[in-house]
């Protein structure tokens, strides 16, 4: 599941793509008060918004018989238009418009795509999946632009630097690799995880710090000023459904899928490391 401004959209284990267009909630009930003088016109509008079907768009993208959606992305092109972008188990990529969910393109690959990744500039894509070897491609045409060498195992993460040239990718090897795409002879970094392949990777929108989440337990924050050589581990109990950070880099949002403990953590981000602080 992803969420880009007010679009959110998620993926299914039988290959479905849906999609909801989110309004912020105090927004919407402002404008209709502000435009319905009518204390009575005003409830019956908002109880007609609250009551609105929620999903905009929802397809079953294929029809093979292992055709899970793996993952999703929702990215502007150079031109501003935004685009959906789905990867499923059927080594395809398909690419969607935002507006009006029709179909633009459709990349094919010599095997499942699990994660794909779009640059803040809209023009390069990363493709990782069964393979040991990552893609770099054009994201407008799907053309193979290079290839990234050193991971030992199939790929399940990947994530664009804020600056667009360093790419990371998450690997069931345990490591995650950082590339800077002007140089793809070989990866400059690797982190290593703990114990289990590197399934979510986040960077935070000022690029300071890189979030790397295992399947389970543990999830490693990375300053990425100190070259990645600082880190900070997360320790909990549990299955690990996903991370985001919040767009003011203030907040690290961990999702835990356990059946017993499911929740969702916040961690706050700590800028200051005073003697006082104790007292609070």
């Amino acid at each position: 599941m992803t969420v880009k401004e007010n679009l959110m959209v998620a993926g299914g284990f039988q290959g479905e793509l849906i999609c909801k267009v989110c309004v912020c909630w105090f927004d919407r009930c402002l404008s209709i008060y502000l435009r319905f003088a009518s204390c009575c016109v005003f409830f019956c509008m908002l109880w007609q918004y609250l009551n609105q079907p929620g999903v905009t768009f929802s397809s079953k993208l294929t029809t093979d018989d292992n055709a899970i959606t793996n993952a999703v992305d929702v990215y502007c092109c150079p031109s501003g238009a935004k685009r959906i972008m789905a990867a499923n188990n059927d080594a395809q990529i398909r690419i969607f418009d935002a507006e009006t969910f029709s179909s633009l393109n459709n990349f094919v690959f010599d095997w499942s795509v699990n994660s794909t990744s779009v640059s803040r500039d809209g023009k390069l894509l990363a493709v990782l999946g069964d393979s040991a070897d990552c893609l770099i491609a054009d994201a407008n045409s799907g053309k193979v632009t290079g290839t990234l060498k050193g991971h030992l195992d199939y790929s399940f993460a990947s994530a664009w630097h804020p600056d667009g040239n360093i790419l990371a990718t998450g690997n069931q090897d345990t490591t995650c690799r950082l590339w800077d795409i002007r140089n793809l002879s070989e990866s400059h970094a690797v982190l290593k995880g703990r114990m289990g392949a590197i399934r979510a990777l986040k960077f935070t929108s000022d690029g300071r710090f890189l979030a790397m989440a295992e399947p389970a337990d543990f999830v490693h924050v990375f300053d990425t000023e100190s070259g990645y050589t600082k880190c900070q581990e997360i320790d909990f109990f549990g299955e690990i459904a996903g991370i985001s950070f919040s767009p003011d880099t203030e907040s690290l949002f961990v999702g835990i899928a356990d059946r017993t403990y499911g929740s969702l953590l916040e961690f706050n981000r700590r800028r200051h490391n005073r003697y006082l602080d104790s007292m609070l």
